[in-house]
């Protein structure tokens, strides 16, 4: 320090421990990655320097919707914990609980749900989480939805509901079961 130095004036960046644009992208990118592959650990460390929780891609998927569709537990965990929302939407109005009920995988839509996903959630006149359960013929994650409330009525952008999403795509047994929970309510009705 020279003498005439101010000794109270706070410490100037230099170019050595500035991130340039390059490095901030790729630190992205990596994250993505990361997300789609699991890696908890290099989530943690990133999101604890900084990194946004909700990180969305060109595509709308975030870095939550990612780990929540290709199955894994630890990396969402790691991105509730530091603050990921559960119900953004990427650009076809898909929430992370939706990928978990395409997939078929109840121990991640049951953490999305713990932490505050919506059962319903979904762009308007979109699909739900019940939806893709229906679609693909998911009857555990189906049922464990109905028996949260997921609601059967709610119906998408073309006025199809669940049990006619599956009818479509030839998920016949999750349309049955959707035909009686509609029969044994009563109530064949849209939701509001």
């Amino acid at each position: 320090m020279s003498a005439d130095a101010d000794p109270h004036a706070q410490p100037q960046a230099t170019p050595a421990t500035e991130a340039t644009d390059a490095e901030v992208l790729d630190i992205m990118q990596s994250a993505f990655e990361a997300a789609r592959n699991g890696d908890a650990g290099f989530l943690n460390t990133w999101l604890g320097r900084g990194l946004p929780p909700n990180l969305q891609n060109t595509r709308g998927d975030t870095l939550l919707m990612l780990a929540a569709y290709h199955s894994h537990i630890g990396a969402v965990r790691t991105l509730l914990d530091h603050g990921a929302d559960p119900d953004i939407l990427n650009d076809q109005g898909q929430t992370p609980l939706m990928g978990a009920a395409f997939r078929g995988d109840q121990a991640t839509a049951e953490l999305l749900v713990e932490r505050g996903a919506g059962l319903d959630v979904a762009a308007p006149g979109g699909r739900t989480a019940l939806m893709m359960a229906a679609m693909f013929g998911r009857m555990d994650m189906l049922n464990w939805l109905l028996e949260l409330g997921a609601d059967p009525r709610v119906r998408d952008g073309g006025g199809a509901s669940a049990a006619d999403a599956a009818r479509v795509m030839g998920a016949a047994d999750t349309a049955a079961r959707l035909d009686a929970v509609m029969a044994a309510r009563g109530d064949g009705t849209p939701a509001e």
